[in-house]
């Protein structure tokens, strides 16, 4: 079980450190408007490391099933829309985080499921 929350976690991680080293390295707020093209940069960034968040979770946990890539991406969503209410400014990153990033999240554990 212990194994499985570190999978969980781990995966998390991956996904939480890429945005941070993202906004600090470009000297972005993540809370202020951008222009679309940093935006898409944003996406195309945020789905390869999400990708490999779902890919972490699924090389860890070694299950035949998708269950900790859901849970995974339930958290994604849950901490973007906690992020949400909790913060002013511009909601851009918190709604990609939801409807783009935690389901794509599923994709790499999908890859890796596949490969086993």
């Amino acid at each position: 079980m212990l194994w499985k929350i570190s999978a969980v976690i781990a995966g998390y991680m991956v996904f939480a450190i890429s945005s941070v080293l993202l906004f600090n390295l470009t000297h972005h707020h993540p809370h202020a408007d951008a222009p679309l093209s940093f935006k898409l940069i944003t996406i195309a960034y945020g789905a390869f490391f999400s990708i490999l968040a779902g890919a972490v979770v699924q090389l860890i946990a070694k299950q035949n099933k998708l269950t900790l890539n859901y849970i995974l991406a339930g958290l994604m969503f849950v901490l973007a829309g906690t992020s949400m209410a909790l913060s002013s400014g511009s909601h851009w990153t918190q709604l990609f985080a939801m409807f783009i990033f935690a389901p794509v999240s599923v994709l790499g554990g999908f890859i890796v499921f596949k490969r086993q």
